[in-house]
Protein backbone atom coordinates (compact mmCIF):
# COMPACT_ATOMS: atom_id res chain seq x y z
CA UNK A 1 0.00 0.00 0.00
CA UNK A 2 1.09 3.36 -0.85
CA UNK A 3 0.92 6.05 2.01
CA UNK A 4 1.06 9.46 1.98
CA UNK A 5 2.49 10.17 5.98
CA UNK A 6 0.97 13.74 6.49
CA UNK A 7 -2.54 12.46 5.96
CA UNK A 8 -2.50 8.78 7.50
CA UNK A 9 -2.72 9.19 11.24
CA UNK A 10 -2.03 11.91 13.59
CA UNK A 11 -0.77 10.93 16.73
CA UNK A 12 -0.04 13.97 18.24
CA UNK A 13 -2.43 16.18 17.67
CA UNK A 14 -1.17 19.06 15.56
CA UNK A 15 -3.81 17.94 12.45
CA UNK A 16 -0.49 16.32 10.71
CA UNK A 17 0.02 12.85 10.14
CA UNK A 18 3.45 11.20 11.38
CA UNK A 19 5.37 7.69 11.76
CA UNK A 20 3.81 7.07 15.21
CA UNK A 21 0.61 7.41 13.68
CA UNK A 22 1.39 5.42 11.20
CA UNK A 23 2.99 2.90 13.77
CA UNK A 24 -0.70 2.92 15.67
CA UNK A 25 -2.25 1.84 12.86
CA UNK A 26 -0.15 -1.41 11.20
CA UNK A 27 -2.77 -3.83 12.89
CA UNK A 28 -5.20 -2.27 10.42
CA UNK A 29 -3.13 -2.56 7.43
CA UNK A 30 -2.25 -6.10 8.94
CA UNK A 31 -6.18 -7.23 8.95
CA UNK A 32 -6.28 -5.74 5.59
CA UNK A 33 -3.52 -8.51 3.96
CA UNK A 34 -0.68 -5.73 3.48
CA UNK A 35 2.52 -7.38 3.29
CA UNK A 36 4.21 -3.81 1.78
CA UNK A 37 4.25 -0.21 2.55
CA UNK A 38 5.44 2.31 0.29
CA UNK A 39 6.49 5.38 2.09
CA UNK A 40 5.74 8.82 0.28
CA UNK A 41 9.30 10.97 0.75
CA UNK A 42 9.41 11.16 4.93
CA UNK A 43 12.93 12.62 4.50
CA UNK A 44 12.63 17.00 5.65
CA UNK A 45 11.98 18.37 2.47
CA UNK A 46 11.48 22.64 1.88
CA UNK A 47 7.57 22.13 0.96
CA UNK A 48 6.74 20.25 4.27
CA UNK A 49 3.63 18.16 1.96
CA UNK A 50 4.68 16.80 -0.98
CA UNK A 51 7.89 16.22 0.15
CA UNK A 52 9.83 15.74 -3.04
CA UNK A 53 11.71 18.98 -2.88
CA UNK A 54 14.39 17.46 -0.02
CA UNK A 55 16.86 19.66 2.13
CA UNK A 56 18.51 16.66 4.27
CA UNK A 57 18.76 13.45 2.86
CA UNK A 58 19.32 11.60 5.92
CA UNK A 59 16.76 12.84 8.55
CA UNK A 60 13.17 12.78 8.86
CA UNK A 61 10.88 15.39 8.26
CA UNK A 62 10.19 17.38 11.88
CA UNK A 63 6.75 17.00 11.27
CA UNK A 64 6.42 13.01 10.77
CA UNK A 65 8.81 12.65 13.62
CA UNK A 66 12.40 11.53 14.44
CA UNK A 67 15.08 8.30 13.57
CA UNK A 68 13.56 6.61 16.57
CA UNK A 69 10.20 7.13 15.42
CA UNK A 70 11.32 5.35 12.15
CA UNK A 71 13.25 2.64 13.58
CA UNK A 72 9.65 1.51 16.01
CA UNK A 73 8.05 1.96 12.94
CA UNK A 74 10.51 -0.59 10.99
CA UNK A 75 10.57 -2.90 14.13
CA UNK A 76 6.67 -3.24 14.78
CA UNK A 77 5.85 -3.52 10.97
CA UNK A 78 8.25 -6.35 10.97
CA UNK A 79 6.38 -8.35 13.70
CA UNK A 80 3.30 -8.34 11.70
CA UNK A 81 5.30 -9.58 8.58
CA UNK A 82 5.23 -6.36 6.67
CA UNK A 83 8.07 -4.56 4.68
CA UNK A 84 8.35 -1.12 4.12
CA UNK A 85 10.16 0.60 1.24
CA UNK A 86 10.71 4.39 0.84
CA UNK A 87 10.77 7.01 -1.52
CA UNK A 88 14.06 8.54 -2.64
CA UNK A 89 14.96 11.39 -4.81
CA UNK A 90 18.03 11.19 -6.45
CA UNK A 91 17.49 13.58 -9.57
CA UNK A 92 17.13 17.08 -8.00
CA UNK A 93 17.14 18.78 -4.30
CA UNK A 94 15.37 21.53 -2.82
CA UNK A 95 17.00 24.96 -3.39
CA UNK A 96 17.30 25.21 0.43
CA UNK A 97 19.35 22.11 -0.03
CA UNK A 98 22.48 23.52 1.72
CA UNK A 99 25.29 22.26 -0.88
CA UNK A 100 23.36 24.37 -3.16
CA UNK A 101 22.88 27.31 -1.04
CA UNK A 102 26.84 26.69 -0.99
CA UNK A 103 26.98 26.73 -4.25
CA UNK A 104 24.86 30.02 -4.81
CA UNK A 105 27.07 32.34 -2.44
CA UNK A 106 30.44 30.86 -3.52
CA UNK A 107 30.95 29.85 -7.76
CA UNK A 108 34.59 28.37 -6.69
CA UNK A 109 33.00 26.36 -3.72
CA UNK A 110 33.06 22.28 -4.17
CA UNK A 111 29.75 22.36 -3.95
CA UNK A 112 29.38 23.73 -7.30
CA UNK A 113 30.00 20.63 -9.67
CA UNK A 114 26.84 19.49 -7.61
CA UNK A 115 24.75 21.05 -9.85
CA UNK A 116 23.91 21.48 -13.39
CA UNK A 117 25.33 25.33 -14.74
CA UNK A 118 25.38 26.47 -18.20
CA UNK A 119 25.22 30.15 -18.75
CA UNK A 120 24.15 29.86 -22.60
CA UNK A 121 22.10 26.79 -22.63
CA UNK A 122 21.23 27.14 -26.14
CA UNK A 123 17.48 26.89 -28.09
CA UNK A 124 15.03 23.87 -27.98
CA UNK A 125 14.36 23.56 -24.70
CA UNK A 126 11.14 22.36 -23.22
CA UNK A 127 10.22 20.10 -20.72
CA UNK A 128 6.52 19.70 -19.91
CA UNK A 129 5.91 23.08 -21.93
CA UNK A 130 8.48 24.85 -19.82
CA UNK A 131 11.72 26.39 -20.14
CA UNK A 132 14.22 23.77 -17.50
CA UNK A 133 16.70 26.30 -17.06
CA UNK A 134 16.86 29.66 -14.53
CA UNK A 135 18.92 32.29 -13.12
CA UNK A 136 19.26 31.78 -9.55
CA UNK A 137 20.36 35.55 -9.57
CA UNK A 138 16.26 36.36 -9.79
CA UNK A 139 15.78 33.97 -7.24
CA UNK A 140 13.59 32.00 -9.42
CA UNK A 141 12.18 29.79 -6.82
CA UNK A 142 9.77 32.54 -5.31
CA UNK A 143 7.86 32.80 -7.88
CA UNK A 144 4.09 32.27 -7.05
CA UNK A 145 2.60 31.82 -10.89
CA UNK A 146 3.04 28.98 -12.99
CA UNK A 147 6.50 27.62 -13.78
CA UNK A 148 5.66 28.15 -17.29
CA UNK A 149 4.96 31.62 -17.06
CA UNK A 150 7.90 32.32 -15.39
CA UNK A 151 10.28 35.20 -17.71
CA UNK A 152 12.83 33.66 -18.95
CA UNK A 153 16.19 34.17 -18.24
CA UNK A 154 18.95 36.13 -19.94
CA UNK A 155 22.35 34.11 -21.82
CA UNK A 156 24.87 35.14 -20.16
CA UNK A 157 24.13 34.86 -16.33
CA UNK A 158 26.92 32.68 -14.85
CA UNK A 159 24.11 31.22 -12.05
CA UNK A 160 22.01 29.79 -14.56
CA UNK A 161 21.12 26.19 -13.49
CA UNK A 162 19.17 23.13 -14.53
CA UNK A 163 15.61 21.97 -13.09
CA UNK A 164 13.54 19.37 -14.49
CA UNK A 165 10.59 19.82 -12.34
CA UNK A 166 11.17 23.74 -11.33
CA UNK A 167 13.37 26.08 -10.05
CA UNK A 168 12.69 25.20 -6.46
CA UNK A 169 14.40 21.83 -7.06
CA UNK A 170 17.60 21.78 -8.76
CA UNK A 171 19.08 18.93 -10.83
CA UNK A 172 22.02 16.75 -9.59
CA UNK A 173 24.99 16.69 -11.51
CA UNK A 174 24.97 12.90 -11.55
CA UNK A 175 27.88 12.61 -14.01
CA UNK A 176 29.77 13.36 -10.88
CA UNK A 177 30.95 10.51 -8.52
CA UNK A 178 31.16 12.65 -6.00
CA UNK A 179 27.65 12.88 -5.78
CA UNK A 180 26.43 9.18 -7.28
CA UNK A 181 28.78 8.35 -3.80
CA UNK A 182 26.82 10.80 -1.40
CA UNK A 183 23.77 8.80 -2.90
CA UNK A 184 25.17 5.47 -2.20
CA UNK A 185 25.91 6.80 1.11
CA UNK A 186 22.37 7.92 1.53
CA UNK A 187 20.71 4.67 0.22
CA UNK A 188 23.05 2.72 2.56
CA UNK A 189 22.27 4.95 5.64
CA UNK A 190 18.81 3.63 5.63
CA UNK A 191 19.21 0.09 4.07
CA UNK A 192 21.45 -0.19 7.64
CA UNK A 193 18.46 1.41 9.54
CA UNK A 194 16.42 -2.16 8.59
CA UNK A 195 14.62 -0.25 5.00
CA UNK A 196 13.40 -2.75 2.79
CA UNK A 197 14.12 -1.42 -0.42
CA UNK A 198 13.17 1.83 -2.53
CA UNK A 199 10.67 3.45 -4.62
CA UNK A 200 13.57 4.99 -6.87
CA UNK A 201 11.96 8.65 -8.03
CA UNK A 202 12.07 10.11 -11.78
CA UNK A 203 14.56 7.73 -12.75
CA UNK A 204 14.65 8.63 -16.26
CA UNK A 205 15.79 12.14 -15.88
CA UNK A 206 18.83 11.87 -13.65
CA UNK A 207 21.10 12.81 -17.01
CA UNK A 208 20.28 15.13 -19.67
CA UNK A 209 22.70 15.62 -22.93
CA UNK A 210 20.87 18.03 -25.23
CA UNK A 211 17.55 19.80 -25.56
CA UNK A 212 16.41 16.73 -27.74
CA UNK A 213 17.88 14.23 -25.83
CA UNK A 214 16.97 14.80 -21.83
CA UNK A 215 14.39 11.96 -21.45
CA UNK A 216 15.91 8.05 -20.85
CA UNK A 217 19.11 8.40 -21.85
CA UNK A 218 21.50 5.15 -21.50
CA UNK A 219 23.43 6.97 -18.90
CA UNK A 220 20.37 6.98 -16.35
CA UNK A 221 19.88 3.67 -17.19
CA UNK A 222 23.20 2.36 -16.44
CA UNK A 223 22.84 5.10 -13.36
CA UNK A 224 19.72 2.98 -12.22
CA UNK A 225 21.23 -0.12 -12.34
CA UNK A 226 24.11 0.53 -10.44
CA UNK A 227 21.90 1.60 -7.70
CA UNK A 228 19.66 -1.38 -8.00
CA UNK A 229 22.71 -3.52 -7.69
CA UNK A 230 23.57 -1.52 -4.76
CA UNK A 231 20.45 -1.72 -2.82
CA UNK A 232 20.23 -5.69 -3.33
CA UNK A 233 23.08 -6.19 -2.39
CA UNK A 234 21.44 -6.48 1.26
CA UNK A 235 19.59 -9.60 1.33
CA UNK A 236 15.66 -9.65 0.52
CA UNK A 237 15.51 -6.04 -0.54
CA UNK A 238 13.18 -4.72 -3.37
CA UNK A 239 13.26 -2.07 -5.79
CA UNK A 240 10.50 -0.05 -8.00
CA UNK A 241 11.20 2.86 -10.69
CA UNK A 242 9.28 5.47 -11.39
CA UNK A 243 10.01 5.89 -15.34
CA UNK A 244 6.74 6.65 -16.85
CA UNK A 245 7.86 6.68 -20.89
CA UNK A 246 9.12 3.69 -20.55
CA UNK A 247 8.40 1.38 -17.59
CA UNK A 248 8.57 -1.83 -19.09
CA UNK A 249 12.18 -1.29 -19.85
CA UNK A 250 13.20 -0.01 -16.16
CA UNK A 251 11.12 -2.86 -14.99
CA UNK A 252 13.32 -5.15 -16.58
CA UNK A 253 16.50 -6.73 -14.26
CA UNK A 254 19.34 -5.26 -16.41
CA UNK A 255 17.41 -2.08 -15.26
CA UNK A 256 15.40 -0.97 -11.88
CA UNK A 257 13.91 -4.46 -12.05
CA UNK A 258 11.12 -3.19 -10.88
CA UNK A 259 8.87 -0.60 -12.21
CA UNK A 260 5.29 1.12 -12.08
CA UNK A 261 2.71 0.19 -15.07
CA UNK A 262 1.86 3.48 -16.35
CA UNK A 263 -0.85 3.47 -18.99
CA UNK A 264 -1.75 0.34 -17.94
CA UNK A 265 -3.52 2.06 -14.92
CA UNK A 266 -5.79 4.20 -17.52
CA UNK A 267 -7.05 0.64 -19.22
CA UNK A 268 -7.73 -0.89 -16.01
CA UNK A 269 -9.80 2.21 -15.00
CA UNK A 270 -11.64 1.61 -18.91
CA UNK A 271 -11.71 -1.48 -18.52
CA UNK A 272 -13.68 -1.67 -15.35
CA UNK A 273 -16.28 1.22 -17.03
CA UNK A 274 -17.38 -1.34 -19.43
CA UNK A 275 -14.66 -0.33 -22.38
CA UNK A 276 -14.66 -3.61 -24.60
CA UNK A 277 -11.63 -2.16 -26.46
CA UNK A 278 -9.91 -1.22 -23.30
CA UNK A 279 -10.84 -4.71 -21.79
CA UNK A 280 -8.68 -6.02 -24.65
CA UNK A 281 -5.73 -4.10 -24.26
CA UNK A 282 -5.90 -4.95 -20.34
CA UNK A 283 -5.74 -9.00 -21.69
CA UNK A 284 -3.06 -7.82 -24.33
CA UNK A 285 -0.89 -6.24 -21.71
CA UNK A 286 -0.51 -9.13 -19.39
CA UNK A 287 -0.09 -11.26 -22.16
CA UNK A 288 3.58 -9.34 -22.37
CA UNK A 289 4.31 -8.06 -19.27
CA UNK A 290 6.68 -8.75 -16.90
CA UNK A 291 5.68 -10.25 -13.34
CA UNK A 292 8.50 -7.53 -12.11
CA UNK A 293 5.95 -4.76 -12.95
CA UNK A 294 4.24 -2.60 -10.21
CA UNK A 295 0.28 -2.18 -11.07
CA UNK A 296 -2.11 0.01 -9.76
CA UNK A 297 -5.45 1.65 -10.28
CA UNK A 298 -3.85 6.00 -9.51
CA UNK A 299 -1.39 7.26 -7.15
CA UNK A 300 -0.32 10.30 -5.38
CA UNK A 301 -0.04 12.28 -8.66
CA UNK A 302 -3.21 13.78 -10.28
CA UNK A 303 -1.49 13.02 -14.08
CA UNK A 304 -2.49 8.94 -13.32
CA UNK A 305 -6.48 10.23 -12.70
CA UNK A 306 -8.93 11.20 -9.84
CA UNK A 307 -9.46 8.38 -7.05
CA UNK A 308 -11.14 5.00 -7.61
CA UNK A 309 -14.12 6.55 -6.55
CA UNK A 310 -14.52 9.85 -8.49
CA UNK A 311 -13.34 8.00 -11.67
CA UNK A 312 -16.36 5.68 -11.34
CA UNK A 313 -19.00 8.22 -9.66
CA UNK A 314 -19.18 5.95 -6.75
CA UNK A 315 -20.39 2.90 -8.66
CA UNK A 316 -19.18 0.36 -6.04
CA UNK A 317 -19.81 -2.45 -8.51
CA UNK A 318 -17.86 -1.34 -11.17
CA UNK A 319 -14.72 -0.34 -8.32
CA UNK A 320 -15.20 -4.08 -7.00
CA UNK A 321 -13.71 -4.98 -11.12
CA UNK A 322 -11.07 -2.24 -10.91
CA UNK A 323 -9.62 -3.80 -7.85
CA UNK A 324 -10.40 -7.31 -8.97
CA UNK A 325 -8.51 -5.99 -12.84
CA UNK A 326 -5.16 -5.80 -11.36
CA UNK A 327 -5.26 -7.68 -6.94
CA UNK A 328 -5.55 -11.55 -9.10
CA UNK A 329 -3.41 -10.52 -11.89
CA UNK A 330 1.12 -10.79 -12.61
CA UNK A 331 2.78 -7.70 -11.09
CA UNK A 332 2.91 -6.65 -7.26
CA UNK A 333 -0.41 -4.86 -6.95
CA UNK A 334 -0.19 -1.33 -5.24
CA UNK A 335 -3.17 -0.33 -3.49
CA UNK A 336 -3.58 3.72 -2.76
CA UNK A 337 -4.22 4.72 0.99
CA UNK A 338 -8.15 4.73 1.06
CA UNK A 339 -9.06 2.96 -1.91
CA UNK A 340 -9.64 0.19 -0.05
CA UNK A 341 -12.93 1.74 1.70
CA UNK A 342 -13.90 3.58 -1.39
CA UNK A 343 -12.61 7.10 -0.34
CA UNK A 344 -13.43 10.10 -2.63
CA UNK A 345 -11.22 12.77 -2.99
CA UNK A 346 -11.61 16.02 -2.24
CA UNK A 347 -11.98 19.90 -4.15
CA UNK A 348 -8.42 21.29 -4.05
CA UNK A 349 -6.30 22.02 -6.76
CA UNK A 350 -3.22 20.11 -8.70
CA UNK A 351 -2.24 17.16 -6.62
CA UNK A 352 -4.40 17.82 -3.19
CA UNK A 353 -7.69 16.10 -4.39
CA UNK A 354 -5.25 13.15 -3.69
CA UNK A 355 -3.93 13.79 -0.71
CA UNK A 356 -6.56 14.36 1.82
CA UNK A 357 -6.92 12.77 5.39
CA UNK A 358 -7.32 9.14 5.16
CA UNK A 359 -11.17 8.68 6.42
CA UNK A 360 -11.04 6.19 9.85
CA UNK A 361 -14.32 7.27 11.16
CA UNK A 362 -17.73 8.79 10.25
CA UNK A 363 -16.42 12.29 11.65
CA UNK A 364 -13.19 11.68 11.50
CA UNK A 365 -11.87 14.06 14.53
CA UNK A 366 -11.77 12.40 18.21
CA UNK A 367 -9.86 9.06 19.33
CA UNK A 368 -10.74 7.20 16.33
CA UNK A 369 -10.57 9.25 13.96
CA UNK A 370 -6.99 11.20 11.68
CA UNK A 371 -6.87 13.73 14.56
CA UNK A 372 -7.77 14.92 17.63
CA UNK A 373 -7.09 18.93 15.91
CA UNK A 374 -10.55 20.86 15.07
CA UNK A 375 -8.33 21.56 12.06
CA UNK A 376 -6.92 18.91 9.91
CA UNK A 377 -3.77 19.54 7.11
CA UNK A 378 -6.72 19.08 4.39
CA UNK A 379 -10.28 19.45 4.08
CA UNK A 380 -11.67 15.77 4.88
CA UNK A 381 -13.44 13.40 2.33
CA UNK A 382 -17.14 14.39 2.14
CA UNK A 383 -18.03 10.43 1.30
CA UNK A 384 -16.60 9.82 5.42
CA UNK A 385 -20.11 9.11 6.49
CA UNK A 386 -19.82 5.77 4.94
CA UNK A 387 -16.91 5.28 3.24
CA UNK A 388 -14.52 4.97 6.73
CA UNK A 389 -12.61 2.43 8.13
CA UNK A 390 -14.46 1.44 11.03
CA UNK A 391 -18.04 1.46 9.19
CA UNK A 392 -16.28 -0.57 6.34
CA UNK A 393 -14.53 -3.18 8.64
CA UNK A 394 -18.05 -4.30 10.32
CA UNK A 395 -19.85 -4.16 6.92
CA UNK A 396 -19.60 -8.04 5.67
CA UNK A 397 -20.35 -6.61 2.21
CA UNK A 398 -18.34 -3.59 2.15
CA UNK A 399 -15.25 -2.60 -0.20
CA UNK A 400 -13.09 -3.20 2.55
CA UNK A 401 -14.47 -6.68 3.04
CA UNK A 402 -14.06 -7.37 -0.76
CA UNK A 403 -10.08 -5.95 -0.97
CA UNK A 404 -9.64 -8.48 1.95
CA UNK A 405 -11.14 -11.58 0.77
CA UNK A 406 -8.97 -10.94 -2.80
CA UNK A 407 -6.21 -10.05 -0.85
CA UNK A 408 -6.44 -13.20 1.28
CA UNK A 409 -7.17 -15.43 -1.50
CA UNK A 410 -4.08 -13.74 -3.69
CA UNK A 411 -1.52 -14.57 -0.71
CA UNK A 412 -3.09 -17.93 -0.32
CA UNK A 413 -2.04 -19.38 -3.49
CA UNK A 414 0.75 -19.49 -5.53
CA UNK A 415 -0.76 -19.16 -8.70
CA UNK A 416 -1.99 -15.64 -7.96
CA UNK A 417 1.08 -14.79 -6.13
CA UNK A 418 3.46 -15.86 -8.84
CA UNK A 419 1.95 -17.62 -11.40
CA UNK A 420 2.13 -17.65 -15.24
CA UNK A 421 -0.79 -15.43 -16.92
CA UNK A 422 -2.43 -18.45 -19.49
CA UNK A 423 -5.27 -19.36 -21.57
CA UNK A 424 -6.64 -15.60 -21.79
CA UNK A 425 -10.12 -15.16 -23.68
CA UNK A 426 -11.81 -11.94 -24.57
CA UNK A 427 -15.70 -11.78 -25.96
CA UNK A 428 -16.77 -8.88 -25.96
CA UNK A 429 -17.04 -7.34 -21.98
CA UNK A 430 -16.03 -10.64 -20.60
CA UNK A 431 -12.48 -11.53 -19.78
CA UNK A 432 -11.12 -14.64 -18.71
CA UNK A 433 -7.58 -16.31 -17.91
CA UNK A 434 -5.43 -18.69 -15.71
CA UNK A 435 -3.00 -18.05 -13.30
CA UNK A 436 -0.62 -21.38 -13.31
CA UNK A 437 2.61 -22.16 -10.88
CA UNK A 438 3.41 -25.35 -10.85
CA UNK A 439 0.43 -27.94 -10.54
CA UNK A 440 -1.72 -25.21 -9.11
CA UNK A 441 -3.81 -23.56 -11.52
CA UNK A 442 -6.47 -21.36 -11.23
CA UNK A 443 -9.21 -19.45 -14.00
CA UNK A 444 -10.18 -16.32 -13.21
CA UNK A 445 -13.17 -14.84 -14.72
CA UNK A 446 -14.69 -11.26 -14.82
CA UNK A 447 -18.14 -9.54 -16.41
CA UNK A 448 -17.54 -6.19 -16.79
CA UNK A 449 -21.14 -6.16 -19.40
CA UNK A 450 -24.32 -5.16 -17.56
CA UNK A 451 -26.34 -8.02 -19.33
CA UNK A 452 -25.42 -11.97 -17.74
CA UNK A 453 -23.02 -14.05 -19.67
CA UNK A 454 -22.13 -17.55 -19.74
CA UNK A 455 -18.18 -19.48 -18.91
CA UNK A 456 -17.86 -23.10 -19.99
CA UNK A 457 -15.25 -24.31 -17.46
CA UNK A 458 -12.37 -27.39 -17.37
CA UNK A 459 -13.51 -30.39 -15.89
CA UNK A 460 -13.10 -30.75 -12.02
CA UNK A 461 -13.45 -26.73 -11.33
CA UNK A 462 -14.39 -25.62 -7.80
CA UNK A 463 -15.40 -22.51 -6.95
CA UNK A 464 -12.86 -20.22 -4.55
CA UNK A 465 -14.55 -16.38 -4.84
CA UNK A 466 -17.12 -15.68 -4.03
CA UNK A 467 -18.41 -18.61 -2.59
CA UNK A 468 -16.27 -21.23 -1.57
CA UNK A 469 -16.48 -24.72 -1.65
CA UNK A 470 -19.15 -25.42 -4.47
CA UNK A 471 -19.27 -28.71 -6.05
CA UNK A 472 -17.33 -29.22 -9.72
CA UNK A 473 -19.20 -27.66 -12.57
CA UNK A 474 -19.32 -27.63 -16.04
CA UNK A 475 -20.62 -24.47 -16.51
CA UNK A 476 -20.23 -21.17 -14.96
CA UNK A 477 -23.28 -18.43 -15.15
CA UNK A 478 -21.93 -14.70 -14.73
CA UNK A 479 -24.19 -12.14 -13.08
CA UNK A 480 -23.52 -8.66 -14.79
CA UNK A 481 -20.59 -6.71 -13.06
CA UNK A 482 -18.66 -9.73 -11.11
CA UNK A 483 -15.95 -11.83 -10.85
CA UNK A 484 -15.40 -15.16 -9.93
CA UNK A 485 -12.42 -17.34 -8.91
CA UNK A 486 -12.21 -21.33 -9.67
CA UNK A 487 -9.49 -23.78 -8.62
CA UNK A 488 -9.15 -26.02 -11.50
CA UNK A 489 -7.73 -29.69 -11.55
CA UNK A 490 -3.67 -29.74 -10.18
CA UNK A 491 -1.86 -31.71 -13.01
Amino acid sequence: MEVFVRGYQDSDGDGIGDLRGLTRRLDYLKALGVSGLWLMPITASADHDHGYATTDFRSIEPQYGTLADFDELIREAHKRGIGIVMDYVINHASWQFPPFQAALKDRSSPWRSWFVWNPDPGPGWDIWGKLPWYDAATQPWNWAGEWKDLPPFKPGSPDIYFGTFGPHMPDFNLRNPVVVQYHEDSLRFWLNRGLDGYRLDAVPHMIENSAKDWNDQPESRALTKHFQDLIKSYPGRYVVCEATAEPIAYGAPEVCGGAFAFNQNYELMKAARGDAAAVQRVADYYRSMSPTMATFLHNHDIFTGQRVWDQLHGDEARYRLAAASYLLLPGTPFAYYGEEIGQAGIDAKADEPLRAPMSWTPANHGPGGFTTSPQPFRPLALNRSRHNAETQQREPGSLFNFYRELIALRRASNALTLGRYEADHVDGQVWSFQRVHGAERVLVAINYGDTPAALDLPAHARALFPKAGAAPQARAALPPLSVQVYRLSDR
